[in-house]
């Protein structure tokens, strides 16, 4: 597949699409002085390019009583486990974010949780996994700065 290059038009469209995803493709078209179908063809384009992989929605774990976040370091009995121990990790839900990663800890995992009791039955799911050494866990005092779109911004106005 040949690389998709980005126009102009395309960086306004993803710039007004990373500040707020659910805008009408009306308003874009407006604000661009383009047709709303035009803006339809060009996200269409960017999506089967991979560009554009979906939206997301943004909660307030903290109105949804799930404000507790806690980093769980994994050390695996042997790393050929990895995959089976992701498998595992992945279903369940409280575990948000898992990286394979280097250094001290073969998986690192983010996980929400609504309090230092249900913090601790995630983390024993957790242990309870086969192939799993044992975990290491620092709790979050306050999640300070979660702000993908800055980055988003930069990238497009690289390229």
């Amino acid at each position: 597949m040949a690389k998709f290059k980005l126009d102009e038009v395309d960086h306004q469209i993803l710039d007004m699409l990373i500040d707020n995803t659910r805008i009408p493709f009306t308003d874009i078209a407006k604000k661009l002085l383009i047709s709303a179908g035009t803006v339809h063809v060009r996200v269409k384009k960017m999506e089967e390019a991979g560009i554009i992989r979906g939206s997301s929605l943004t909660l307030d774990y903290h109105k949804l009583d799930y404000s507790f976040i806690a980093y769980v370091g994994v050390f695996l009995q042997n790393t050929s486990q990895t995959k089976f121990v992701l498998e595992r990790i992945n279903e369940i839900p409280y575990v948000t974010v898992a990286h394979i990663t280097t250094g001290k800890f073969n998986i690192f995992c983010k996980i929400r949780a609504k309090d230092t009791m249900h913090a601790k039955d995630i983390i024993f799911m957790l242990d309870d996994i086969d192939g799993v050494y044992r975990t290491e866990t620092m709790i979050s005092l306050e999640e300070s700065l979660n702000d993908k779109k800055r980055l988003m911004h930069t990238i497009f106005n690289e390229l």
